[in-house]
């Protein structure tokens, strides 16, 4: 069994060091980023080199491609995807027309990771911004309300379904009211549990009914004070059992959020310990650096039945891609967008 652990590298070919880590730890995936990418060959022989290297096909090989802000392929040689806030705004006029436009962007996301052998993103965001937050969520998220960002995350995921990408929905069970981002700090937030739950953890919920594939599930380094003061919920058993698996019901993978952002403190193998200790299936590491990445290895076990037979659920029900015709699709897209444009003006 491969170790639950997911880990970013250093550039753009893996270094003989990276090489030895990855045969003596065999984690279970990888996870690029804008420092892994030069060029489509060259995405594509870092990605099969991967595969070779763990001997399973179906390897998790993760990316960040949400568009907007948030997208680590980039012009020119690959499109610059709006924001989920764009589709937001336009489902606000037009439920429909949002709804189609969200399910286009994501599968013409989904096609350009898959042309690349890239099988799992990092999208979308079903968070609810606050007005008083920190604004790293901000125009990531589709809306402020609980039921048009669940329609809309959910036509995201059914896009990448239909491009055969896996989605990980993010970042459970809610980062929007968070003050501080947590890349740099560790967030708190204070309001009720019935609140929450009732409100941010809707979309959660919502998601987590979905039907096969599963999505997976990235936690949220903050600290819900009215459920578990004292831990974050991608360390408190208290957050997953109780509310993530609980009251939101999900069934899915749960991946920690990168185990090197400022919002966690300690020894890197005690953070990956805790993370899985908590209830977290896999343990994320995205920096490339290869000493953190060997410390919160040596905090990993191996993958374990229970999430052995989730990711049998959500990459075993994985389709191979819909044809489609990705011109058309981008100006059907295009021209929907448009329309919140022209009222907007």
């Amino acid at each position: 069994m491969p170790k639950a652990l997911i880990v970013g590298v250093a550039g753009t070919r893996l270094g003989a060091k990276e090489l030895s880590f990855i045969r003596a730890t065999d984690p279970l995936g990888f996870i690029l980023f804008a420092r892994n990418i030069a060029a489509p060959d060259q995405v594509r022989a870092l990605v099969a080199e991967m595969r070779s290297l763990t001997g399973r096909a179906d390897t998790p090989v993760l990316i960040d491609q949400e568009g907007g802000r948030v997208a680590r392929l980039r012009p020119p040689q690959w499109r610059a995807a709006p924001p989920a806030a764009a589709f937001g705004a336009l489902a606000r006029l037009d439920r429909e027309h949002g709804l189609r436009a969200t399910r286009l962007n994501a599968q013409l996301i989904g096609a350009e990771l898959a042309a690349l052998g890239i099988n799992v993103d990092c999208a979308p965001v079903a968070d609810l911004p606050a007005d008083d937050a920190d604004p790293i969520i901000g125009d990531r998220a589709f809306d402020a309300a609980p039921e048009p960002a669940a329609m809309l995350a959910a036509a995201f995921c059914d896009g990448l379904d239909a491009a055969g990408v896996l989605p990980i929905i993010k970042h459970i069970p809610g980062h929007g009211r968070a003050g501080v981002d947590s890349h740099k700090g560790l967030p708190h937030v204070a309001t009720a549990r019935g609140e929450l739950a009732k409100h941010d953890f809707a979309p959660f919920r919502a998601l987590a009914a979905r039907g096969a594939p599963e999505p997976w599930a990235m936690t949220a380094h903050v600290v819900y004070e009215s459920i578990d003061a004292q831990a974050p919920a991608t360390l408190s058993p208290r957050l997953i059992d109780e509310v993530i698996r609980g009251d939101i019901g999900f069934r899915g993978v749960i991946i920690s959020d990168d185990l090197s952002m400022g919002a966690l403190s300690g020894a890197y193998d005690q953070r990956a310990a805790r993370a899985l200790a908590a209830g977290c299936d896999l343990a994320l590491h995205c920096n490339g650096n290869l000493d953190e990445m060997t410390a919160v290895a040596a905090g990993c076990t191996m993958i374990g039945a229970d999430t052995e037979a989730r990711l049998a659920r959500s990459l075993g029900a994985l389709k191979p891609a819909q044809d489609f015709d990705a011109v058309a699709a981008l100006a059907e897209m295009n021209e929907l967008l448009s329309l919140a444009g022209r009222v907007a003006s």
